[in-house]
């Protein structure tokens, strides 16, 4: 059975009636990715420390991009994005924990270090940025995902389709299911179930090595799933 195929007779999560924060929305790979979506007509609220800022940022994306403070945006949508630098990752959310009960979240952070020889993978005592979301959220539905696209192609709209795959990790079928759609939504990208948030060590850090193929071979390297 082709994919195409096999993805018709799935029932595939209606988007259009969600709303889509993102966290960090004024920062590239969230603005990246709310970009994508809005083109896309999905309703994309982008979240920031500085509403003002949120709202300069959604008002550049257009497309009824909407932007707001970082509590407004995890109250109020149904989907939320944390595309946030790790340094400060586990405070922010701490500090949305009841503002994001009953929200999928969905964590696309990399806890990455640099020196002089490149990017490398950084220890994190949950086991991982998703593990720590989990943690940190326990009455938010955790999924990870997005954490090997490429901000410089999701904001350059004249690159017209994305070619990589998503991997989406976590413990609830229905909403790895609806991030999966998510990341349909973006041409090129498709959007693999990776296995349980125990697994996302090794997804985040597989960013370094991607990394350090973009800077020796110019790219902007993704990923691509065989035989699925």
């Amino acid at each position: 059975m082709s994919d195409s195929a096999s993805r018709s007779e799935l029932d595939v999560p209606d988007l259009t009636s969600l709303s889509i924060g993102v966290l960090g929305g004024t920062g590239e790979q969230g603005r990246g990715l709310a970009t994508r979506w809005a083109h896309a007509g999905l309703r994309v609220v982008i979240g920031s420390r500085s509403a003002e800022r949120a709202a300069a940022v959604a008002a550049e994306i257009g497309h009824g991009a909407t932007g707001t403070d970082n509590v407004e945006c995890a109250r109020t949508c149904d989907v939320v994005v944390v595309a946030v630098p790790w340094d400060g990752h586990g405070e922010l959310l701490q500090a949305l924990a009841s503002d994001l009960t009953g929200t999928i979240v969905v964590d696309c952070v990399n806890p990455l270090g640099f020196d002089k020889q490149g990017a490398f993978a950084l220890p994190v005592a949950e086991g991982s940025a998703m593990q720590q979301a989990a943690t940190l959220l326990p009455d938010s539905t955790v999924v990870g995902a997005f954490h090997h696209v490429s901000a410089v192609l999701l904001l350059d709209l004249t690159v017209e389709s994305i070619d990589t795959d998503i991997l989406v990790l976590g413990e609830d079928r229905a909403a790895t299911d609806l991030v999966a759609a998510l990341a349909d939504t973006i041409p090129g990208m498709r959007g693999i179930y990776g296995g349980r948030l125990r697994n996302g060590h090794q997804v985040e850090a597989w960013t370094a090595n991607l990394i350090s193929m973009n800077r020796r071979y110019k790219a902007h390297a993704g990923v691509r799933i065989t035989d699925v």
